[in-house]
This record gives C-alpha cells, structure tokens and sequence, in this order.
C-alpha cells in the first residue's frame, strides 16, 4: 500500500513510538502486521503512534469536513479503518462525536415521545383514597415482625400499625 507523502504521513514516520500490542505484533512476523519504509501496517492499514495531536487530526480530518458531513461513530469508524489503525481508535471515534457540538444539536432523537400526563382524582373526603404497604419481615419486637403503614390521601395522614409477617406458600 503506496500513501501519498501528505501531512499525516510524515507525521508518522517522524513518530516512531509504538503500543506494547504493536511491537508484539511485528515480532509474530504472521504476515498481517510489518513495517515498511519507518511506517507500520497493519491488515493494510497505517499504524498511527500513539501521539494526541495527530489521532486528532485524523479524527478531525475524517469528520469535520462539509464533504464527509459529521458521521455518526459507526461510519465515521469505517472510514478511518479504510486507511488507519491503532489501538483504542473506536474509543476515540467515540469520544469525538459524542464531543461535538454540531452532531449533539442536529441529532435525531429515536424515543417516542412522552405521554400526557394525567394528574390524579382529588378525593371528596376523607379515607375515601389510601394506599397501604407491608414493610417486613422485621426483627421480632414483642412478637410483632412488620409494620403496616396506611396513607390518607386525602387528609396526608399517616397510621401506623404493628403486626405480624405472614408468608402465603
């Protein structure tokens, strides 16, 4: 594989740092990872050093663009895999267009939108609307292992009551 000597490129081959993953890599000798020319390949893509400012030029390079048009992570990933590779880099696509004010406001939203809500009746008095809840099995205290707490919810009022936990089987 034959790349233009372009900006990118000549960065690379002054970076000569390499992931630990990389330099196993080339030590397999396999045939799917080799370097050529102070540049690794790997599967025929070009092994980008582990160098912040340059796997920012090529995100920004391959998403920014009006031609590219802000891809989604999932194709913006497909097109640096045509010609780059490194360790982490569907992480870092990730973190790209997740950071991008453009794709976070013009994005689709897929949720149905929420329902109305629907307040609930007013009681006419009180006693008339409760809820209860057993809370238990509780540590036993003068025989009694639950609490049975009733709701007014027409007065909030609260009663409490102590009683016994029976589990139907």
């Amino acid at each position: 594989m034959k790349l233009e000597e372009g900006d990118i490129f000549k960065k690379i081959r002054k970076n000569n740092t390499r992931e630990k993953e990389v330099v196993q890599a080339l030590e397999k000798k396999d045939g799917l990872t080799w370097e050529e020319n102070e540049v690794v390949y790997r599967e025929g893509r070009i092994y980008v050093p582990n160098n912040k400012d340059l796997k920012e030029e090529i995100l920004r390079e391959h998403h920014d663009p009006a031609d590219v048009g802000h891809p989604g992570q999932h194709r913006m990933q497909e097109l640096i895999k045509r010609t780059y590779w490194w360790p982490g880099l569907k992480e870092d696509v990730k973190k790209y267009v997740q950071g991008c004010l453009k794709c976070q406001q013009n994005k689709v939203q897929h949720q149905r939108k929420a329902g109305e809500l629907h307040p609930l009746e007013i009681p006419e008095g009180p006693w008339q609307d409760i809820s209860i809840n057993m809370i238990g099995p509780l540590p036993k205290s003068n025989e009694m292992d639950a609490i049975l707490v009733i709701v007014d919810h027409f007065m909030k009022m609260i009663s409490v009551v102590t009683t016994t936990y029976h589990k139907d089987k």
